[in-house]
């Protein structure tokens, strides 16, 4: 049920410690995803698959029809109607990022007419922060690269998403800052394909299990993941 072609389909999109790392080396991907879905496969006898995507929309995507067989994402209500998710395994909070030399020092000083803040296409994100911010606008970058790079280059005034993906894009873009606060939470659970429904005790058992181990920890840790919170 979990694996149905043989071998355990990993849905991973780059630039995120959530998701997939790339490594100095070929084979040293890390991220919660490559490392919980690891262990997944192992526990099944399995081999796995890393299936890559640009972003985090059209992973969710191949999950729903199938061409995933596991993810870890944000479980929101409207991403539950599409696959199924386990209980949260850990909570990340929501923030900004501006670049070097930027005037603002507050998340209330976004919300205001002419400022630019980015979003990556399909993200949640998206969705929701134009109901948070209602005078500034919400720009779509095509992936965490271009929204970098809009970011650096003065196109946004500021970025937003979670505070992991905040501290990666930080290390590689001098003087920039995460600002203080949050304006949101995501809650991160194990996804997979809707109807599989045989499936889903033993997916619920391995997510307790992977936080009573100390799986989840040590693959918390060996992402370099930032900004996170235990599961409520």
């Amino acid at each position: 049920m979990l694996a149905p072609t043989g071998r355990l389909r990993l849905g991973v999109y780059p630039g995120s410690p959530t998701s997939l790392m790339r490594g100095a080396q070929p084979g040293e991907e890390r991220g919660l995803t490559m490392d919980i879905g690891r262990e997944l496969a192992r526990r099944l006898g399995v081999p796995f698959e890393r299936v890559e995507f640009p972003r985090v929309a059209e992973v969710l995507r191949a999950v729903a029809a199938g061409e995933a067989d596991f993810t870890i994402s944000n479980a929101t209500p409207a991403r539950a109607r599409e696959v199924d998710f386990a209980r949260p395994l850990i909570s990340i909070e929501l923030g900004f990022l501006v670049p070097a030399g930027s005037p603002v020092s507050a998340i209330a000083d976004l919300d205001r007419p002419g400022i630019r803040i980015g979003v990556v296409q399909g993200s949640t994100s998206e969705r929701v922060l134009p109901r948070e911010m209602r005078a500034a606008s919400v720009v779509a970058a095509p992936n965490l690269r271009e929204a970098a790079q809009m970011l650096s280059s003065g196109a946004l005034e500021a970025f937003a998403t979670n505070k992991a993906v905040l501290f990666e894009m930080s290390d590689n873009l001098p003087g920039a800052r995460i600002l203080d606060g949050r304006w949101g939470v995501e809650h991160l659970a194990m996804a997979i394909p809707k109807g599989r429904d045989e499936a889903r005790p033993y997916i619920e058992s391995f997510a307790e299990d992977v936080k009573a181990s100390g799986l989840l920890a040590r693959a918390v840790e060996r992402a370099g993941l930032r900004g996170w919170i235990p599961a409520g």
